[in-house]
């Protein structure tokens, strides 16, 4: 495994508790991203806007609007005006809702989860025009979804077993296999991408850096981080080229902090391989 240092910069001063979920925008050219515990959504343009509850991440909609993944259930966003969509679950259940991304299909999959990771109450879901379908269950903290360039492969991750999986993907998940193993990269697995060359950009909580993995599970190289949790990874800019990486300062001691100034800072990271347009959920 390569191991370099990153080729950073600070995108913006803001240092979030738990920053999560950046998803790039072409049609407005910028990026978004969640603090959960703000809890707050941000625009890298300056924009940001307070939310009532516990937000788990943001993914775009075809209509030009932002699917925001809440505790409560599924809320559409558009001009600081968030209204319910979709309740995934009971309330009595307790979880919230985690990771969200979009596949090339229209379809969003989302994950719910016990807040901190407290039980294996979580599922895996896919969102069709508003109809809910059940995936995966039992899940601890839904981390990670993505998929290969053709659509055909889709890799998660249970970020308390420490693996990343793939599936063979169509309208169901079959054939589950370990794509990594839990003890081959520092930290445990978080957010991931894809980008063009079909390689996976795995983010490393509690492992200081962002992992690029190639089709077969080899790890092509480890960029390292200032910041211990980092927590999620997407490409962006107008070539698509910037690498941005949220990361966290939750639960990180007085003395931690003390070593990690950046933590909970935005990065952008000058990759060198181009990413993938990221599709829109078709409401």
């Amino acid at each position: 495994m390569k191991i370099v240092d990153a080729d950073f910069e600070v995108a913006s001063a803001y240092r979030a508790t738990l920053g999560e979920s950046p998803m790039w925008c072409m049609r407005r050219q910028t990026l978004y991203w969640v603090d959960v515990r703000g809890p707050t959504l941000f625009s890298l343009d300056g924009s940001k806007w307070q939310l009532p509850e516990i937000v788990g991440g943001v993914a775009l909609a075809d209509d030009g609007s932002l699917v925001l993944a809440m505790k409560s259930g599924l809320a559409r966003f558009r001009d600081g005006k968030l209204d319910p969509y979709v309740e995934l679950e009971p309330r009595d259940l307790d979880n919230r809702l985690n990771d969200i991304k979009c596949d090339r299909r229209g379809r969003l999959w989302v994950g719910t989860m016990r807040d901190f990771g407290a039980a294996a109450t979580g599922s895996l879901y896919r969102v069709d025009r508003a109809v809910v379908d059940r995936v995966l269950g039992g899940v601890t903290i839904p981390n990670g979804p993505c998929w290969s360039p053709d659509g055909r492969t889709f890799y998660f991750a249970d970020t308390a077993d420490g693996r990343i999986r793939a599936y063979d993907c169509d309208d169901d998940l079959r054939n589950e296999r370990t794509f990594v193993d839990a003890n081959a990269l520092p930290g445990r697995p978080d957010g991931a991408t894809v980008d063009a060359e079909g390689f996976l950009w795995s983010a490393r909580y509690g492992g200081a850096g962002v992992a690029r993995i190639d089709p077969a599970g080899r790890v092509e190289r480890f960029l390292r981080l200032p910041v211990s949790q980092v927590s999620s990874v997407m490409f962006g800019g107008p070539d698509l080229r910037t690498l941005y990486v949220t990361t966290s300062r939750q639960r990180l001691s007085d003395e931690a902090l003390a070593r990690e100034p950046l933590a909970g800072a935005l990065f952008a990271v000058d990759a060198g391989v181009q990413g993938l347009r990221e599709p829109a959920y078709v409401a």
